[in-house]
């Protein structure tokens, strides 16, 4: 007798590895986790519950989470995962630091913008449920990875943010009224009956509002406490919590002072920093999320009977039949079997012109069919697809660890135990030293608290890197590594491929007008019977003419049908004839004289401007494997006067490794070398796939702009992390001194504090618009 997984419903195995209860150790362990998150189960969810919208898909989300995990060929499992409870460049460190140590990690990697935290392990060595609790130790959340859950936390998060800041405000105002009462009186000769009754009232008013509102900054403070370790908002809370009970014991005691305006103020301007610090996060992070929200589609797929069935993304296999009608949002990669439609690209190409995709053509996850039905073999779908590898390569380039970010690092993980430490210093000087009472001595100490939260240093370099990516990726540009956007604001050396590259690597027909029209149509009706580049070429020159009926293709010659010939010149009979300055077909028909097809790969539209306007900057240089003739050609029109023709990938290499600081652009088999030894390197879209993954960043579309913007951008981000930088250093080595001597209360300090951090935001978003130049 068998029975069914708790989790997943499937049959239990004999000898299971998860147990008698559960087929493998991955259900197990989801099965325990989201039972702790007080979620439904996959088999839940898919028996009981099967519209509900708490995770999604509404199957089999959970267990490919936990149980599918991915593999590579290097024998690694990877999963994906969301943590919550993320809010600084400290909680990513600590994340990834506690992972790495594990024996068995190849990689952990947190992504500040998505919260995705991508794990890498060898599957012989470890238990993955053992990973989890680490993180979950830590205090962080560990859920189900989907873009409509991150969505919804966030909105969750920025909702309780505002209820917090809106009672906190509420309730500063109405103390603050008070409080001028208060101060008016000791010139009025004010009761000490009247003034207690006061401070009560302030009390009744700010105690409640101090313990609702604080609860974003205790919540996290008391977790970071438990997991015994210290993040920035252990101060906060601590800061916060002492002013309240300072003033309280003050009233109970009648004393003359109470701090309850400055304790709830202070909690109302952290609050007020800390949601518009999120809600600017926000909107640095709108590229990769609007990314990942649209897999978020029901497929409908075509079942062997012609019946229709709606699916979610994940569920659809590779081979089936897949309808996508006009107006919908293509949800898997596949090619057309059957119908012929205009297809938006803008997001793969960042071309906005729609183009028109028709039966064998590919189509992409992501792309809107705008006008016909079409439909589809699945060729990938969820994380096998173009759309998700373009967001892996949006996280990996926002993860990678360059030196400004681990500069960062390193400051921001040491601060705790130096702010406590200052924090107590300020404290026995005064109350010791410098004999103030006790709880102007316990204000001074809670400035310090307060004022050296270095929530601007910490954002300093992350918010300029997710803004940078988001403008790139807007532009078309994908920027894989970490380090690329620090190496390309230091290059001064270019270097161009030529065909593919400076050129658009594909042949066009340039001697049309000067053939016989009966001529073209003849040669257009033996090329669509085959698949060469120039045959291609002379279909989109001469489109919509019938394939004649019994050509033969010769390898290595041409096509023939019944006398005619469409070929190589030797094969036509022609090897005498001058030499064209491009590619050439022949066409004979046998009763005269043969005529010559020119072709040419023509420069990229705007290839001109674009290098002209390099030149003012930076050394460009021309390095091809094609012949001298089109090397010299392209080279005197774009005004190149360091090019060399007939290059193999070993002397491109030996040029690029003599070079200083040199920006590789090039698409072919042979450049990939070369793209890997340059200083950094950029592919267009087109390029082969060992050039894309070689290169530092891929860029989209016909136009050679993307080399400017990309430069552009990266010194732009050089310039704002320095200023960043800049602003985080003299923030503090202003506030602390003052902070230290007594100069600053603790709700200026608050102040300053949210300040810097919204001064290092705004800075960074003027990276997101406006030119870079």
């Amino acid at each position: 007798m068998t029975t069914d997984c708790l989790h997943c419903g499937d049959p239990v195995p004999q000898h299971s590895e998860g147990g008698a209860d559960f087929c493998c150790k991955g259900c197990r362990g989801a099965y325990e986790l989201i039972n702790g998150l007080g979620l439904k189960t996959y088999y839940e969810r898919r028996v009981i519950d099967p519209d509900a919208k708490i995770l999604r898909p509404e199957d089999d989300t959970v267990k490919i989470d936990y149980c599918a995990h991915i593999n590579d060929e290097n024998g690694l499992k990877t999963v994906y995962l969301m943590v919550e409870g993320i809010h600084c460049a400290a909680c990513v460190w600590l994340i990834e630091t506690v992972l790495g140590k594990q024996d068995g990690v190849v990689q952990a990697r947190v992504n500040m913008s998505t919260r995705r935290l991508v794990l890498k392990w060898r599957e012989e060595t470890l238990d993955p449920n053992d990973l989890i609790a680490k993180v979950s130790a830590l205090g962080y959340r560990l859920v189900p990875y989907d873009p409509c859950l991150l969505n919804s936390e966030n909105e969750k998060q920025e909702k309780e943010l505002l209820r917090a800041m809106s009672v906190a405000g509420f309730a500063a105002a109405n103390v603050m009224l008070f409080s001028v009462s208060i101060w008016a009186g000791y010139s009025q000769g004010m009761m000490d009956s009247t003034r207690d009754f006061m401070h009560w009232l302030s009390a009744l008013i700010a105690l409640p509002a101090v313990a609702y509102a604080g609860r974003p900054f205790y919540r996290s403070a008391l977790t970071a406490l438990k997991a015994g370790r210290l993040n920035m908002d252990v101060p906060i809370s601590l800061a916060v919590l002492l002013a309240a009970g300072m003033s309280l014991f003050q009233v109970i005691t009648g004393a003359e002072h109470a701090y309850f305006d400055s304790a709830i103020s202070l909690l109302f301007f952290l609050l007020i920093g800390r949601y518009l610090d999120r809600r600017a996060r926000g909107r640095a992070r709108g590229a990769a999320e609007h990314l990942l929200g649209l897999n978020a589609v029901a497929v409908t797929v075509l079942s062997e009977d012609g019946n229709k069935i709606l699916l979610p993304p994940e569920q659809v296999k590779d081979g089936m039949i897949v309808l996508c009608a006009a107006g919908e949002r293509v949800a898997v990669d596949g090619q057309i079997i059957d119908g012929i439609s205009d297809i938006d690209t803008s997001l793969i190409s960042g071309e906005s012109v729609p183009v028109m995709a028709k039966v064998e053509d590919k189509v992409f996850a992501g792309t809107v069919n705008l006008s016909a039905p079409i439909k589809i073999r699945v060729l990938a779908t969820g994380e096998g697809t173009l759309l998700a590898e373009i967001v892996r390569l949006m996280e990996e380039a926002e993860a990678g660890r360059a030196n400004y970010v681990a500069l960062a690092d390193r400051v921001a993980r040491y601060y705790a135990p130096v702010v406590h430490l200052l924090s107590l210093g300020t404290f026995i000087y005064w109350f010791f030293f410098a004999g103030v009472v006790w709880n102007e001595a316990l204000l001074n100490a809670i400035a310090v608290l307060i004022i050296t939260c270095p929530c601007a240093l910490a954002l300093a370099v992350p918010v300029v890197q997710v803004i940078a990516s988001g403008r790139l990726m807007r532009q078309g540009i994908l920027v894989k590594t970490g380090t690329a956007l620090e190496r390309l604001a230091h290059v001064k050396n270019i270097v161009f491929d030529k065909t593919g590259t400076l050129t658009l690597g594909r042949a066009e027909l340039v001697n049309k007008e000067k053939i016989a029209q009966t001529d073209l149509e003849l040669a257009a009706a033996l090329a669509g019977a085959s698949k060469h580049p120039l045959s291609r070429a002379l279909c989109r020159a001469v489109p919509h003419i019938a394939v004649k009926s019994g050509v033969l293709e010769v390898p290595g010659r041409g096509l023939q049908w019944e006398k005619v010939r469409l070929g190589s010149r030797q094969w036509c009979g022609l090897a005498e004839a001058p030499l064209s300055d491009g590619p050439e077909l022949w066409l004979d028909k046998g009763d005269g004289l043969p005529v010559c097809l020119q072709f040419a790969d023509h420069l990229r539209p705007d290839a001109k401007e674009v290098v002209a306007r390099l030149q003012a900057s930076y050394q460009t240089h021309l390095l091809s494997g094609d012949r001298v003739e089109p090397v010299r050609k392209v080279a005197e029109d774009l005004n190149i006067q360091d090019w060399k023709a007939q290059c193999s990938p070993a002397d491109k290499c030996e040029v690029l490794t003599h070079m200083e600081a040199a920006l590789m652009v090039g698409d072919g088999l042979n450049d990939a070398p070369a793209l890997a030894a340059a200083h950094v390197s950029l592919s267009p879209s087109t390029a082969i796939d060992v050039s894309q993954t070689t290169a530092d960043a891929v860029f989209q579309g016909d136009k050679l702009k993307a080399v400017l913007e990309v430069l552009g951008v990266a010194r732009k981000a050089e310039r704002l992390i320095k200023q960043n930088f800049g602003l985080a250093f003299l923030y503090n080595s202003v506030t602390i001194p003052l902070a230290i001597a007594g100069y600053v209360t603790p709700l200026i300090a608050a102040v300053a504090m949210s300040t810097s951090s919204l001064v290092v935001i705004a800075n960074a978003l003027r990276l997101s618009k406006g030119k870079v130049s």
